[in-house]
């Protein structure tokens, strides 16, 4: 039985050579985020400490996003076949790989493992295996894992952090342009290279498709694969430097610096986490409220100091 077709032929394309065929919007999709974030990160910001809130948070939702990410690439043949399975399966082994290459260069220069660097080389594998998750064998995905967990983490444990003029610009707190940017580029050319001439022949309607490392027109498809990854590039720097420049005629980009040390309470009026305890004092005043009649001192000296609140 002949496996279910994942593109047709005359699917719109602009511009023509970056068809979906040529896997134009997983690889868009893969560095689109960090991209259309630099403008704002260096143009119209400047850098500021932001440490994560909360670890464990940040631990739930990446392991929701290793989930979904397992549908995004398996759901993009459009079909339930032999692609999106494989499409899967090397999903989980680069981002798995990523995450191990990560952890241990975070072990072998830090001389231990980091939570926060575990997840962003997830991140990295994620991103970089996604332009190429249905295309490229199961060993190809491990050797785009051990690239997207080495060269993301140079690239922002050292490059980033020995370069003044990023430290003191970029105001890029989650590394953005190094997880997504970097990684996403890393797998968009990394498939130009490994792509399989079988996986290519099964999901895209371009004839005798193949990655560079199996020789015939696969040089011609790597060559696609940078042209594309430059005209993104350009074309997200360019849109979204104008998006932000419009924006700030409305409304400021960027807050002053001594609100953003003082965080959603200066602009608010409310505080995203009120954790008594820390030796804070509970202004009824300040906070508008009727109900409070009193406070008292509380009797757990073992405890948490400060007040407890009788209503």
């Amino acid at each position: 039985m002949a496996a279910a077709p994942a593109y047709e032929e005359d699917l719109p394309a602009a511009p023509s050579w970056l068809n979906k065929g040529d896997n134009a919007w997983q690889l868009t999709a893969a560095t689109l985020v960090g991209l259309q974030s630099m403008p704002g990160l260096v143009i119209l910001y400047a850098s500021m400490p932001a440490p994560p809130n909360n670890v464990l948070l940040m631990l739930t939702g990446g392991g929701l996003l290793w989930m979904g990410w397992s549908g995004f690439n398996g759901g993009a043949p459009y079909a339930a076949n032999v692609d999106a399975s494989i499409a899967v399966l090397n999903t989980n082994i680069c981002a798995a790989t990523s995450l191990l290459v990560w952890t241990s260069l975070d072990v072998i220069f830090f001389s231990k493992p980091s939570v926060i660097g575990a997840v962003q080389g997830m991140i990295t594998g994620l991103v970089c295996i996604t332009p190429g998750a249905g295309l490229v064998q199961s060993w190809a995905a491990i050797v785009m894992g051990i690239l997207s967990g080495s060269i993301p983490w140079m690239t922002m444990m050292i490059l980033h952090k020995k370069s003044s003029f990023l430290q003191k610009v970029v105001d890029d707190a989650l590394g953005v342009f190094h997880t997504h940017a970097v990684a996403g580029l890393l797998g968009g050319l990394l498939t130009g290279l490994l792509a399989e001439p079988e996986l290519c022949r099964l999901i895209l309607p371009v004839s005798n498709s193949r990655g560079a490392f199996y020789g015939g027109s696969g040089g011609v498809q790597f060559l696609k694969q940078l042209v594309a990854a430059c005209f993104i590039t350009a074309w997200n720097l360019v849109s979204t430097t104008l998006i932000l420049l419009a924006i700030q005629f409305f409304i400021p980009l960027r807050m002053p610096d001594d609100q953003l040390e003082i965080g959603d309470d200066a602009i608010h009026g409310e505080e995203a986490y009120a954790l008594w305890g820390d030796g804070e004092k509970y202004d009824p005043t300040r906070h508008d409220s009727s109900r409070v009649d009193k406070t008292s001192p509380s009797p757990y000296v073992n405890g948490a100091r400060g007040l407890t609140i009788d209503l």
